[in-house]
C-alpha cells in the first residue's frame, strides 16, 4: 500500500493547485481523479469551454456587425461554421488539462485515475481500472460542485439541459429559454444569441445576477436587451415539459398569473450544488450539512482533524479563484505556516460582453449594514479608449467609507473589467482611500482610467472628464 504525506481528492482548479503547493512545500502527494482528464468542471466543462465560445461568438458578431464601421469590408456572407466553433473549444480545453497533465508530471505528483472514497480517516479506497487503497496523513477534499436542478425539472440531456450540454451541442437552437439570471445562464445565452439564437431569460427574483450590485445588474441587463436577449423577472417556474423538439415552460409572474414560454431548447441554470456522491465521508466522521457542504472551520479543517475541504464543497462563493486561494492556504496550513484569505477581497466576474466585475461590498450590503459611505461612479463611454475601441457601454462605481475614505467595494461593468478589477483588488488589500487611487497615475487612453475618475468622483465629486 502506498503511503502519503497529503492526498487530494479531486483535480479541479482548488484540488491541482493544492497537491502542486503541498509538492512545493516538500511532502509526498498524491491526487485522485474520477474522470480520465484532470482539470475539473472548470477546465473540463465550465470556465475554459465557456470562455472559449465566448470568444469565437464575440468575433462572429463583431464580423456581422461592427467590422464595417471600422473600414473591414468582407465579401459575401459571413457564415458559422458551429462544428468548427465547437471542435476549437474542446481543443483549448484538451491543451489545458494536458497543461495540468505537465504540471503533476513536474512536481511529482502522483495521479490516480477512480473514484476516491474514504475507508477511514487515513484510508483511501480508488475505484477505477483496478482497486486500491492509498493511505494519507492528509486528506485535502476537493470534489467541487454539479449543475442543482429544481425537483420538477426532469434533466434529459437533450433538450432540457445543463451547462454540461449546453457547450457541446450539434446545432445552434432556434429559441433557447434559460431558467436562472444568474452568471453560467447570461454567459451561455449571450453565446447562443449571438451565433442567432433567440434567446429568453426567465429569472426568480426581481433582477438579474442578484448577488452583484444593483448598478451592474441593471446595467447589464439593459445591454443585453440591446443585444436581444429577452428578460421576464420576477417569474417563477413550476413546469417544464417537452414534446418532441419542442420543449414548453410554464411560470408564474408576480401578479400570479401563469404564463407559457415556448423553445426548442431549455438551459436549466439555477446554480450548483456541492457535489460529495460517494466519497462515504461518514467512514471517514465527516460532517457535511443539510446543504451538502462539508463543514470546516477557521483553517478549512473539517472535524476529522487531519481531512480538510476546500472549493465548491464548503462554504462561500463557488468561484474557481476562490478554491485556489483556499487549495493553498491548506497546503500551507498542514506545512505549519500561518497564510491568510481575505474572503472580502475575492473578486467575482461575468464574462459577457461587457464584462461584469465585481469585489468587496455592494451599496445594498452597506445600507444594510448601517455604514456610512460616498459613492462615485464614472461613465465608460466618456473615455476616449471606449470611443476608440467602440466599447462605449458599462461605468465603474467605487464605495468609501464617509469618515476615513477607505476603499469599501469596486463595481464594474464594460471593456475588460474582468483584468481592471485586480486594480480594485490591489488596491483594498492594502486598504487603499479613493483618493490613494485617484491620485495615481493612470495611461491615457485606457479602460483602466474611468476607475482613477470613479476615484475622484467617490473622494470629492470631481471626475475630470463628464
Amino acid at each position: 500500500m502506498s503511503t502519503y504525506d497529503v492526498a487530494v481528492i479531486g483535480s479541479g482548479p482548488g484540488g491541482y493547485v493544492a497537491a502542486i503547493r503541498c509538492a512545493q512545500l516538500g511532502m509526498k502527494t498524491a491526487i485522485i481523479e474520477k474522470y480520465d482528464t484532470l482539470g475539473g468542471t472548470c477546465l473540463n466543462v465550465g470556465c475554459i469551454p465557456s470562455k472559449a465560445l465566448l470568444d469565437s461568438s464575440h468575433h462572429y458578431e463583431d464580423a456581422v456587425k461592427h467590422f464595417e464601421e471600422h473600414g473591414i469590408e468582407i465579401p459575401g456572407d459571413i457564415k458559422i461554421n458551429f462544428e468548427k466553433m465547437i471542435a476549437r473549444k474542446a481543443s483549448v480545453v484538451s491543451q489545458t488539462c494536458d497543461g495540468v497533465a505537465y504540471l503533476m508530471k513536474k512536481n511529482e505528483i502522483d495521479v490516480f485515475t477512480g473514484m476516491g472514497s474514504f475507508e477511514d480517516a487515513t484510508h483511501i479506497k480508488i475505484d477505477g481500472e483496478k482497486s486500491q487503497t492509498i493511505e494519507a496523513k492528509h486528506t485535502i477534499i476537493a470534489t467541487g460542485s454539479k449543475p442543482a436542478n429544481l425537483p420538477f425539472i426532469e434533466l434529459d440531456k437533450e433538450r432540457v439541459i445543463t451547462s454540461t450540454e449546453a457547450l457541446t451541442l450539434k446545432e445552434i437552437p432556434n429559441h433557447m429559454i434559460v431558467i436562472g439570471g444568474g452568471v453560467i445562464g447570461l454567459e451561455l445565452g449571450q453565446v447562443y444569441r449571438r451565433l442567432g439564437a433567440e434567446v429568453t431569460v426567465i429569472e426568480y427574483m426581481d433582477r438579474i445576477t442578484p448577488a452583484m450590485d444593483k448598478a451592474l445588474s441593471k446595467e447589464l441587463m439593459k445591454v443585453m436587451k440591446k443585444q436581444g436577449v429577452k428578460f421576464h423577472l420576477s417569474h417563477a417556474v413550476n413546469k417544464v415539459e417537452r414534446n418532441g423538439d419542442e420543449v414548453t415552460v410554464t411560470a408564474k409572474n408576480k401578479k400570479g398569473e401563469e404564463v407559457e414560454f415556448k423553445g426548442d431548447y431549455v438551459l436549466v441554470s439555477v446554480g450548483r450544488r456541492p457535489y460529495t456522491d460517494k466519497l462515504n465521508a461518514t467512514a471517514a466522521g465527516i460532517k457535511v450539512n443539510e446543504k451538502g457542504q462539508v463543514e470546516v472551520n477557521d483553517h478549512l479543517q473539517t472535524n476529522v482533524k487531519n481531512i480538510y475541504a476546500i472549493g465548491d464543497v464548503v462554504r462561500g462563493i463557488m468561484l474557481a479563484h476562490k478554491a485556489e486561494e483556499e487549495g493553498v492556504f491548506v497546503a500551507e496550513t498542514i506545512a505549519g505556516q500561518k497564510p491568510h484569505i481575505n474572503y472580502n477581497l475575492i473578486p467575482n466576474v461575468i464574462y459577457t460582453w461587457p464584462e461584469v466585475a465585481s469585489v468587496g461590498k455592494t451599496e445594498e450590503e452597506l445600507k444594510e449594514a448601517g455604514v456610512e459611505y460616498k459613492a462615485g461612479s464614472f461613465p465608460m463611454r466618456a473615455l476616449g479608449r471606449s470611443r476608440a475601441s467602440g466599447d462605449t457601454d458599462g461605468l465603474v462605481k467605487i464605495l468609501a467609507d464617509k469618515t476615513t475614505d477607505e476603499v469599501l467595494g469596486v463595481h464594474m461593468i464594460g471593456a475588460r473589467v474582468a483584468d481592471l478589477i485586480t486594480e480594485a483588488v490591489t488596491a483594498m488589500e492594502y486598504r487603499a482611500s479613493a483618493e490613494d487611487i485617484a491620485r495615481m497615475s493612470h495611461a491615457h487612453p485606457t479602460y483602466a482610467e474611468a476607475v482613477k475618475e470613479a476615484a475622484l468622483a467617490a473622494t470629492e465629486d470631481r471626475a475630470l472628464h463628464v
